[in-house]
């Protein structure tokens, strides 16, 4: 029976003999701040777009001649070096034939008169001129050859052909179209904007964009900003503004394909200001106030503010802040003047 108040004893030794724990300091309080910024007005615009390829190309022949073959199909892919369209090459390979023989008639001919001039048979002008006309024959002869060469249409790149403008057999002038292709590895979607939209907006104004095709559901196709034509169609008055789009797995996307861009823009509004309903404390007298933060000091000023009605974007501030002010979004219900601030990251 004398062994519990013992116990009792020896708890109460120990717990004198403890050191109580230092005060925490209630001077210092975190708080999260915000710097106030210029607020923004988000809207979302419609447009008909058309896709096209980042690059179009009209293929024709240097030199006139009779069409002999198109080597491929509209709607096929063509690989970059391939054989896409000749003409009739009997003319061209003649005239190769010949600038070789007349070359191998100069050079036959010069060396005959060069022994000639080392026996002091002739005069030295005959061999330069001999020298000169086979030098003009191995032109004549790279010009046939580039002109065969030319009587033949290959690839650029990895293509796409869009479109044959000739049948075989039709005789055709330098120039003229033959077959136009399209660079299918970049695509773009091309939209028309009204004059008053490109005066009042830029680049940096877009926040996202999108595109939609009535073959893919309701699935959005993220674009991003390309460029914009610098001069308005005289007919329209509307600008051609382009955005690029990676060719989808899904779909098989084509030039000339319509799509329906959406494009959310964000305009600077420096009248508004924001904050969240955090930020707000009630004073003594029951307006409504906001926790300044000092930088310098690291205190904050308790501040009356004017208010509006609460938006998606927050609550419009009317009076009592300006953009640049720091204030308490979060723990603003637990400070009270002359308590020093530690901003949360």
């Amino acid at each position: 029976m004398k062994i519990i108040p013992i116990v009792i004893m020896f708890l109460l030794i120990g717990c004198d003999n403890r050191e109580p724990p230092e005060p925490v300091s209630q001077k210092v309080r975190p708080a999260k701040i915000k710097t106030l910024t210029v607020a923004a007005s988000y809207e979302e615009l419609e447009f008909a777009g058309r896709v096209e390829a980042m690059q179009t190309t009209d293929l024709s022949f240097e030199v006139p001649g009779r069409l002999e073959v198109v080597a491929f199909k509209e709607g096929e892919d063509i690989r970059a070096g391939e054989l896409i369209a000749k003409l009739d090459s009997e003319t061209f390979l003649l005239a190769v034939r010949e600038a070789e023989v007349q070359l191998k008639l100069s050079l036959q001919d010069l060396s005959r008169k060069q022994k000639l001039l080392a026996k002091k048979g002739i005069a030295k002008s005959i061999v330069d001129d001999a020298q000169t006309n086979s030098e003009l024959m191995e032109v004549k002869l790279t010009q046939a050859k580039k002109r065969f060469q030319d009587s033949m249409i290959f690839s650029p790149f990895d293509a796409y052909l869009s479109k044959v403008y000739f049948d075989n057999f039709v005789n055709l002038a330098p120039g003229t179209a033959v077959v136009k292709i399209h660079d299918l590895k970049r695509l773009q979607i091309v939209i028309s904007v009204p004059e008053t939209l490109m005066a009042t907006t830029g680049p940096e104004s877009i926040k996202n964009a999108w595109a939609r095709f009535s073959f893919a559901g309701n699935k959005r196709f993220p674009i991003t900003y390309h460029e914009s034509s610098g001069e308005a169609d005289q007919m329209a008055l509307t600008y051609e503004v382009a955005f690029l789009i990676d060719p989808p797995k899904s779909i098989n996307l084509l030039p000339g394909m319509t799509a329906a861009v959406t494009i959310g823009i964000s305009t600077p509004d420096p009248e508004s200001i924001f904050i969240p309903a955090s930020a707000l404390v009630s004073t003594p007298d029951d307006a409504l106030a906001v926790w300044v933060y000092d930088d310098s000091t690291g205190l904050v000023e308790r501040r009356k503010v004017e208010t509006l009605s609460p938006t998606n974007n927050g609550i419009p501030v009317s009076k009592g802040l300006a953009v640049g002010d720091k204030i308490v979004v979060a723990g603003a219900s637990q400070l009270q003047e002359g308590i020093k601030v530690r901003p949360l990251e």
